[in-house]
């Protein structure tokens, strides 16, 4: 599949920034060495820093005495800790981020890292000996809200069943086992890209948000074996449990012109309560990488925007002309879209170029499987713990999908490169060529999507495929890069707005996701006037 890569251009600022000190970590090993991205091998990007700020550098000098200082902290502090009934047990000899990642990255979020360990076989032995599996027993863990289990090997399916069950921050009790996806290689670069070659790539369960959790217990079982065909069904090599915490969320933007100390009003998210009116400073300047990235949406929104503000059906056929000339008649109004400022994300974990294709010729649409235990306030913490998911244990490029939708119904600008550009993404393997990928947050196998959600994948599918002269309610000719449903080279006619389901052999979207889809073409082309 070829992509054109384009290099991302930047403002290079000059920052203030206080950060505070990190808390002391727990002793553990440290994490492979796999985790970090090789660097870029394009053309480095003017503005958008320096080769190292893609690198996962080793530690400096300082750090790494910092490090065994706080290491040695937390060793003592380990023995001393008796652990108390029913809450905190004893401290393993895991959990540290992800080889290279500095103290101050940690404060933006971190990734523990643990090896999975051989399972005691189960009582059962008719299952056979191959039913023990791999996993974690109760362990306590730095705080983490998301949870997934990645291997070596891409290429590996992981048959059998991922569960976990966590221990709330502060708690004693424990929650009940929880079904991890397993079936998540669908979700990814196609076979044969660069983002695919890159060597950094492992094979991942989907994630599963928790909440604000600092215990864990993992279990992975093998299916059990045929007894026609007794040999054991063995787990993919290399299984790690990868515990994520997603940092603190931004800083609320101040008002327009008001200096740092003036009272303003941080931005609110559908769905909820309006906050308070606080004293904020002005928040730092924009990063390299920040910049770049908001440049790419400087016809839509102002530098360093936290997001792009809805316009009429008037004012957008008036912008398409601009955007992208012959999009009219047929485009509906630009809904609101929570920029990747908005929502926190870390410019550094992403590769330095941005990808792109040639069109949009058709929107798939996902559930992200990752539990609906979350609110709307949470929904930037979701995705910037799948966002370091992606990127530092499934060794992506980026966030995979192009936008997200929480169940409030907020847009999120998901891979950067610019949300009126066609950004090539990795969320329908065999199909990221001229397609974008919309993740509706939750799970929807056997719940109904939020009317709200489903309205919001209307409204921005209604802008962006208007923008590239797609009619919603209409059918298109893709070619299949390669799936588990249609072989390299395959024409296949589907939706426009089609369910990934409708590209590979999985259940996402969710049975019950899909069944709205029919709702939200109809939607979509009314919004373009047709």
């Amino acid at each position: 599949m070829r992509a054109l890569l384009v290099t991302s251009v930047g403002v290079t600022c000059a920052a203030a920034l206080t950060l505070p000190l990190a808390a002391p970590a727990l002793s553990a090993p440290a994490a492979h060495s796999a985790s970090a991205r090789p660097p870029s091998l394009s053309p480095e990007s003017p503005g958008s820093g320096p080769p190292s700020a893609r690198t996962e550098a080793a530690p400096n000098e300082a750090n790494e005495a910092n490090e065994a200082n706080e290491a040695n902290e937390a060793n003592e502090a380990n023995e001393a800790n008796t652990g108390d009934e029913g809450g905190a047990l004893e401290v393993p000899e895991a959990a540290p981020p992800r080889t290279g990642e500095t103290r101050a990255a940690a404060l933006a979020g971190s990734t523990q890292s643990l090896p999975l360990e051989p399972l005691a076989a189960p009582s059962d032995r008719s299952m056979g000996p191959a039913t023990a599996g791999q996993g974690l027993d109760r362990r306590t863990a730095r705080p983490f809200s998301l949870v997934g289990v990645v291997w070596d090997d891409a290429e590996a399916e992981l048959h059998g069943t991922v569960q976990v069950r966590t221990r709330a921050t502060g708690s004693t009790s424990w929650s009940d086992w929880q079904d991890v996806e397993t079936h998540n290689a669908e979700h990814a670069a196609d076979l044969g890209s660069a983002e695919r070659a890159s060597g950094a790539v492992r094979g991942a369960t989907a994630p599963l948000w928790v909440g604000d959790s600092d215990g864990v217990e993992v279990r992975v079982r093998p299916e059990a074996a045929d007894p026609r065909h007794p040999a054991a069904v063995a787990l993919p090599e290399g299984l790690r449990l990868e515990l994520v915490d997603p940092g603190a969320d931004p800083a609320p933007e101040p008002a327009p012109g008001a200096p740092a100390g003036r009272t303003v009003t941080p931005a609110a998210f559908t769905g909820n309560p309006v906050p308070p009116t606080t004293t904020a400073a002005v928040p730092e300047v924009l990063t390299a990488e920040s910049a770049a990235t908001s440049a790419v949406n400087a016809d839509l929104a102002p530098l360093g925007a936290a997001e792009i503000p809805a316009l009429t059906k008037a004012e957008t056929e008036e912008e398409a002309a601009i955007v992208a000339a012959g999009a009219k008649p047929y485009i509906g109004p630009r809904p609101k879209i929570v920029t990747r400022k908005g929502w926190g994300a870390d410019e550094k974990l992403r590769e330095r170029n941005f990808a792109y294709t040639k069109s949009v010729k058709a929107a798939f649409v996902h559930h992200s499987a990752t539990g609906n235990n979350y609110t709307c306030k949470q929904a930037p913490s979701v995705l910037r713990s799948i966002y370091r998911y992606h990127v530092k244990s499934s060794g992506w490029r980026d966030f995979g999908y192009n936008f997200a939708v929480d169940k409030c119904g907020n847009i999120y600008e998901g891979r950067a490169g610019g949300v009126a550009k066609a950004v090539l993404g990795a969320h329908t393997l065999g199909f990221n060529t001229n397609t974008m990928g919309v993740a509706v947050l939750g799970t929807y196998s056997s719940t109904n999507p939020p009317a709200a959600a489903v309205t919001a994948v209307s409204k921005l599918t209604a802008w962006k495929l208007g923008l590239f002269g797609a009619n919603p309610k209409g059918k298109v000719t893709l070619v299949s890069g390669g799936s588990g449903k249609y072989s390299k080279g395959k024409k296949v006619k589907m939706n426009v707005i089609s369910g990934h389901r409708d590209g590979f052999a999985t259940e996402c979207p969710g049975a019950r996701l899909y069944k709205k889809l029919g709702k939200a073409r109809t939607s979509s082309a009314k919004l373009q006037g047709r």
